[in-house]
């Protein structure tokens, strides 16, 4: 089957899931009735949630393929390297602090944006970022970062600290309209300039001697990517939390279907894992109702088996 037809067939199930994402809910409204003046403001909502969806998916998705490219790690995604955690302490001394909840996602986007330089600054050998430090740098910074946050919500009398635990797993209740356009400037453009390094993505990921002697500068992009997809991971967690594994999943899933050229496999993966959120938040919103489960619970739930079903499928290529 061509690349264009896989690709086309990405968008209807997107369109398809888009559909039903606009008629489900706590409270199932026909699309006709969800035309109706009355009924605009659900509408309103609904669609401002799918753009989150599809926002967080994308630029989740785009970022585990820069990742795994760069660091040559099939397990590498965009919260590998502290960003989550830096952002969930960012909001949680906002909270704290009594900062308005209206601040709350800028709180989230400095602290994700202050981890990625304390992790760069630990890995930083010289003017070289060895893969493997940057890794390790990540990983420990992580764990310090979730350790004072969890403290910090233990010791504090604050009852709003409770409620941080719904936006860590993830929420796509975000109902601002002019953050979200930020937000989602930042994740195209971000897409965008990753798209453009295609070819020399497609080189790193075969090893960086065979990029080099392409008169590929690998430092220069590795930094220069780590930088775009480290604000576009940001971006994300400031608005909507942490969602795993759609960075780590969606990139291995498409290269199945339109192989690992990564001039077909981003935007292929753009369409594939916004479609993947919508149905993930149709399922958040709809297998409890009227209770809401927080989307990162069912992207974990819906990842686990895939990823496992995923690598057996390699494992029994090679």
């Amino acid at each position: 089957m061509k690349i264009s037809l896989k690709i086309s067939l990405l968008l209807i199930i997107l369109i398809v899931a888009i559909l039903l994402a606009i008629t489900k809910g706590s409270v199932d409204i026909p699309l006709a009735e969800l035309l109706l003046k009355e009924n605009w403001q659900v509408l309103y909502l609904r669609i401002l949630r799918i753009l989150v969806a599809i926002i967080a998916g994308s630029g989740l998705a785009v970022s585990g393929i820069a990742l795994q490219a760069i660091l040559r790690n099939p397990l590498a995604e965009p919260y590998l390297l502290g960003t989550s955690s830096g952002a969930g302490l960012g909001a949680v001394i906002a909270i704290i602090l009594g900062i308005s909840s209206i601040y709350l996602p800028l709180a989230a986007f400095l602290g994700a944006i202050l981890s990625i330089i304390l992790v760069y600054q630990l890995a930083k050998q010289g003017s070289r970022i060895p893969v493997q430090s940057l890794i390790l740098s990540g990983v420990i910074v992580s764990i310090a970062l979730s350790g004072i946050m969890v403290f910090l919500i233990s010791v504090s009398p604050n009852e709003a600290l409770h409620g941080i635990m719904w936006w860590l797993w993830g929420s796509l209740q975000f109902y601002d309209p002019k953050l979200l356009l930020l937000v989602g400037m930042v994740v195209a453009l971000g897409t965008f300039a990753i798209f453009i390094f295609s070819q020399d993505l497609n080189a790193i990921s075969i090893g960086d001697e065979e990029a080099i002697h392409l008169g590929i500068n690998t430092e220069t992009i590795k930094k220069i990517l780590f930088f775009i997809t480290s604000l576009i991971t940001a971006g994300i967690v400031s608005i909507c939390g942490v969602i795993g594994f759609v960075g780590l999943i969606i990139p291995h899933l498409t290269r199945l279907i339109v192989g690992p050229n990564h001039k077909t496999l981003i935007p292929a993966s753009c369409v594939c894992a916004a479609a993947f959120m919508v149905i993930c938040d149709i399922f958040s919103r709809t297998l409890f109702t009227p209770l809401e489960i927080p989307i990162g619970i069912i992207t974990a739930f819906l990842g686990a088996p895939v990823f496992i079903i995923l690598l057996k499928i390699k494992q029994a290529v090679k």
